[in-house]
């Protein structure tokens, strides 16, 4: 798919702290009315593209989005015996919100802008300056501390890309710094990004709050 294949108008998907990222994989569980809606106009159209955004969480910005999110091409359905929808979206390019449309469908819609985001599109990214010891130490660590679980054989064996955004995407990050992961411009400062992270979760968060 190219830039030029993608639609102007998307449906968006507010969820605060989930993050799907180019070539990532983000399952999601549907049950509210809306989205159910959201998924079913979605499958009727050739993208069949959603894009997910995060909502604002400050006093005063209820409601709001943020400037930038990732639409995913939805490419595994299944529906539960009770209605639910069971999905997969496989990322597919970055975007930034140019404004929100009106209309009568139950869910949000908005006018987007791929401008910028090229790369996306592109062949998998490489990390050329990825100290690997150094980051698999700091992530067993943080692994220890926040008491999760994972197979260390498969994830060192990972591609660059695919372990970074793999840990952005799934790693219980506040949504403000996994939106910072989203908007980082390449893999290495998504990288170096995700590593400040996990520094200052091991530090107890007893420094500055990243802005």
């Amino acid at each position: 798919m190219k830039i030029s294949d993608l639609p102007d108008t998307i449906p968006v998907f507010p969820l605060p702290g989930a993050l799907l990222l180019p070539r990532g994989k983000l399952p999601l569980h549907i049950f509210e009315p809306r989205y159910l809606a959201m998924i079913e106009d979605a499958m009727k159209t050739p993208s069949r593209l959603i894009g997910m955004i995060q909502p604002y969480d400050a006093p005063g910005k209820a409601g709001k989005l943020h400037s930038i999110g990732c639409a995913g091409r939805l490419t595994a359905f299944n529906e539960t015996d009770d209605g639910r929808y069971m999905i997969t979206l496989s990322g597919m390019s970055r975007f930034r919100v140019t404004e929100e449309v009106e209309g009568f469908a139950p869910y949000r819609r908005c006018r987007v802008s791929w401008a910028g985001f090229d790369r996306d599109l592109g062949p998998v990214e490489r990390d050329p300056e990825f100290a690997r010891d150094v980051f698999m130490n700091a992530l067993c660590r943080y692994f220890d501390d926040q008491g999760l679980k994972t197979d260390w054989d498969q994830l060192g064996d990972a591609e660059d890309e695919l372990l970074i955004n793999s840990l952005s995407m799934l790693c219980p990050f506040a949504p403000e710094d996994k939106q910072a992961l989203l908007e980082a411009p390449s893999l290495s400062t998504r990288r170096e990004t995700l590593m400040t992270l996990i520094e200052y979760a091991l530090r107890g968060g007893d420094d500055e709050v990243m802005q």
